[in-house]
C-alpha cells in the first residue's frame, strides 16, 4: 500500500506547446485558466488505472495505457496514450450488452482501487469530466490529452 498523496492530477487537452506552458506555471504553483479536470488525493498511477479499466469495458483492453514523458522541461507533465484517449471517450457512447452503463461500471470499479480519496458518485461525474475532455481532443487539430501531476 502506497501513503495517500496530498497532491493532484489536473488533466486537460492542449497542443505539445501550451501544454508545457501550462505545466511550467503548474510547476510554480501559478493559477492556471482553460478547461481542466482537477483530481485532489490521485497522481498519474490512478490515472493509468482508470485507462486500464476504461479499455476493459470497451473491449480494448492489452492496448498501451501508460502515461509517457512529454518533455524533458517537466517531469510532471504526461501524455495521454491515443488508445486511452480512445477508450474514455468511447465510455460516453458504448453500447454494452443488458442494462449495464459502462460509464457507471467504471467509475465504481476506478473508486474501488485501493486508497482512491473519492466514492463511485465522485469517481462517475470525474470520469464523465475526462471522457468529455478525450472527445475534445479530437476537435482541435494537433492537441493531446495531457497530465499533470504532483
Amino acid at each position: 500500500m502506497r501513503a495517500l498523496s496530498m497532491g493532484f492530477a489536473e488533466i486537460f487537452v492542449a497542443t505539445h506547446d501550451e501544454a508545457l506552458k501550462r505545466a511550467a506555471a503548474l510547476d510554480k504553483g501559478a493559477d492556471v485558466t482553460g478547461p481542466a479536470v482537477r483530481i485532489d488525493g490521485i497522481t498519474d498511477f490512478e490515472v493509468e488505472q482508470l485507462g486500464d479499466l476504461a479499455g476493459q469495458a470497451v473491449h480494448a483492453a492489452g492496448a498501451d495505457y501508460e502515461l509517457a514523458l512529454v518533455d524533458v522541461t517537466s517531469d510532471a507533465l504526461l501524455g495521454v496514450p491515443e488508445a486511452m484517449v480512445r477508450a474514455l471517450a468511447e465510455l460516453l457512447t458504448y453500447e454494452s450488452e443488458g442494462d449495464a452503463n459502462v460509464l457507471d461500471d467504471v467509475a465504481a470499479a476506478w473508486a474501488a482501487q485501493d486508497d482512491m480519496p473519492f466514492d463511485a458518485v465522485q469517481a462517475r461525474q470525474y470520469v464523465q469530466q475526462l471522457a468529455a475532455l478525450a472527445t475534445d481532443v479530437e476537435k482541435v487539430e494537433r492537441s493531446g490529452l495531457y497530465v499533470w501531476s504532483e
